[in-house]
């Protein structure tokens, strides 16, 4: 099992997370999009993340089910988003953070959402956005897979954090919107919102290290909203809302 994949690693890489003040940050404003796009779906049915992981979503979040395709101690369910376990039009709501890159067939999972969902049920996936500062970023800087030429959503995968493609979700909601729609007609993209230009990268994303102590974190968002303001297409990040018609 490779190092990245192996679930021992559970620990370590939550005290990260909660440990890194702009990093804890950073998921908590995730998980608050979580719940507004709760607020939007269908009061029955199941809402459940795909890739916690080490994530703390559940806290924020009681009646989420949390699920991953590593068997991380904690979980609710494994589950592969490819082959979800669930009944026909059983969710309300499918949530992401970070994971939708690392999903070796994407046309497998949008499917399987579509399927899924209840009508009026939604998917918020945040992601990784190849834009003006993210694509060299991602290209040159950041550890994983990175490929925005590729023609095939579909990619190798020798384990869920192995392999990854950084450029997916551009490529699926943006490049590829036709495509997208001709696959699944029944999921309609709500928004595809960038964000987030340097804050992550600035708190280390999972590494060890971190460039924004606690006492330099509202310099670090005020940095991202001014860039943001300049651009949309500076955010790394990029909120992406569907729902089931």
């Amino acid at each position: 099992m490779a190092a990245r994949d192996d679930p021992r690693r559970l620990g370590e890489i939550r005290e990260t997370i909660v440990g890194k003040y702009a990093l804890r940050r950073f998921y908590e404003a995730v998980y608050e999009r979580y719940r507004a796009c709760l607020g939007e779906c269908p009061h029955d049915g199941l809402a459940i993340e795909l890739g916690s992981g080490a994530g703390f979503a559940r806290e924020r979040i009681p009646d989420l089910i949390a699920t991953d395709v590593i068997e991380y101690a904690g979980l609710d369910r494994v589950v592969d988003a490819t082959a979800m376990p669930f009944g026909d039009e059983s969710l309300r709501a499918i949530f992401g953070l970070n994971v939708f890159h690392h999903i070796p067939d994407p046309e497998a999972f949008l499917r399987e959402a579509q399927r899924c969902l209840k009508v009026g049920g939604r998917v918020l996936l945040v992601d990784q956005h190849p834009g003006l500062l993210g694509k060299p970023i991602l290209r040159y800087v950041h550890h994983e897979p990175f490929d925005d030429q590729v023609a095939q959503w579909k990619f190798e995968s020798t384990g869920p954090l192995s392999d990854a493609n950084g450029a997916l979700a551009w490529i699926v909601f943006r490049r590829d919107a036709a495509r997208l729609a001709e696959i699944v007609p029944q999921l309609e993209c709500l928004g595809y919102r960038p964000h987030t230009p340097l804050g992550y990268w600035m708190a280390g994303g999972l590494k060890s290290w971190s460039l924004v102590p606690r006492w330099a974190y509202s310099a670090s968002t005020a940095l991202d909203r001014l860039l943001l303001s300049v651009s949309k297409d500076l955010g790394c990040f990029v909120d992406i809302e569907l729902v089931k018609r």
